[in-house]
């Protein structure tokens, strides 16, 4: 089961950096920047089935390296004006801090999974992923509403 997961988890890293690429050629706009952690969220109905529930230590213990990573994330991502559009500048240090994110969680949850529970500490990566993507989607937002105004 961790070797599938793992290997999911290359699968979306892969995913993520191509529609990162992608999305550098187009205009970003807020609804692009909101609307990834509003569909992220719908992963908490997995803790309705006991099997993903965690404790408030692991709870914090997650949020707290998901807002560690995010760090990474918000440094390599910013926006520039190109014309009358924002646009998300690339970053080939994107690139590299995501792989090494994905291997520092493969490594982690290698270890981990011989002695955390594997629903609970599904439960964990799932509140370590959100922790990461939510501020740093919220210092994406802030920063194009800066330049959004700066356009006006």
């Amino acid at each position: 089961m961790a070797i599938a997961s793992s290997i999911l988890a290359i699968v979306m890293a892969t995913f993520v950096i191509f529609v990162r690429i992608k999305a550098s050629k187009k205009p970003a706009t807020a609804k692009k920047i909101i609307l990834p952690p509003i569909f992220m969220s719908t992963g908490a109905l997995m803790f309705i089935h006991p099997m993903f529930r965690v404790t408030p230590a692991q709870i914090l213990e997650a949020l707290a390296v998901g807002v560690f990573f995010s760090i990474f994330l918000i440094k390599t991502s910013s926006f520039e004006i190109r014309g009358t559009d924002i646009y998300l500048k690339r970053s080939k240090a994107f690139i590299f801090i995501l792989i090494g994110l994905l291997v520092i969680r493969i490594v982690l949850k290698s270890f981990l999974s011989t002695t955390i529970d594997y629903g609970e500490l599904s439960g964990m990566f799932w509140i370590l992923a959100f922790g990461m993507i939510v501020p740093w989607r919220i210092a994406m937002f802030l920063s194009y509403r800066k330049l959004q105004k700066e356009l006006s």
